[in-house]
C-alpha cells in the first residue's frame, strides 16, 4: 500500500479538505466524510491536515488564509486557479461532496445567511478541543493514498 504524499494542490475536478491535524472532532469530521461518501466519489477528495507540508504550503500561497485553523475546502477551477473556501462554506462543501441526505443538508443550509452560519461554525470551533480531545487516527489502507 502507497503511503505517496498528497499533492500541494488537488486535481482538476478533485478537492482537497484540510483540517485542524490537533482536534479530535475535526478527525472524527474526515472519518465521518471516508464512512459516508459514495464509493464513485472517493478519488475525487484528498485530506491534508493544516499543519503538513500540504496545509502550510496552501496557507503560504493564500496570506488571507493565516488566522484559519480548522477547516478549508479547495477545489482547482478551470483556468488553474485555486479556490479556497472556509468556514461554513468549506463545510457546506463536504456535504455536497458526502451526497445523499447531506448534500440535502447543504442545500437547506444556504438559506441560513452566511454570518449566521459562521457564527454557528465558530461557536463550535472554538469550543472544538473541548468537544473531542486530541486524537491520532491512522488511516486504513484505502484512505492512506
Amino acid at each position: 500500500m502507497s503511503t505517496a504524499p498528497v499533492a500541494a494542490a488537488p486535481a482538476l475536478g478533485a478537492a482537497l479538505l484540510l483540517y485542524d491535524g490537533q482536534c479530535g472532532l475535526c478527525a472524527r469530521s474526515v472519518q465521518f466524510v471516508l464512512r459516508h461518501e459514495r464509493p464513485a466519489r472517493r478519488a475525487a477528495l484528498e485530506f491534508a491536515p493544516l499543519e503538513g507540508p500540504v496545509g502550510v504550503g496552501v496557507r503560504a500561497r493564500h496570506p488571507q488564509l493565516a488566522g484559519i485553523d480548522s477547516v478549508l475546502w479547495m477545489t482547482i477551477a478551470p483556468d488553474g486557479t485555486e479556490q479556497v473556501l472556509v468556514r461554513s462554506e468549506a463545510v457546506l462543501a463536504v456535504l455536497r461532496h458526502v451526497g445523499g441526505v447531506w448534500a440535502w443538508l447543504a442545500v437547506v443550509g444556504r438559506w441560513v445567511p452566511r454570518a449566521l452560519r459562521d457564527a454557528l461554525y465558530a461557536a463550535v470551533a472554538t469550543r472544538r478541543h473541548w468537544l473531542a480531545p486530541r486524537s491520532c487516527q491512522l488511516p486504513a489502507g484505502r484512505e492512506r493514498r
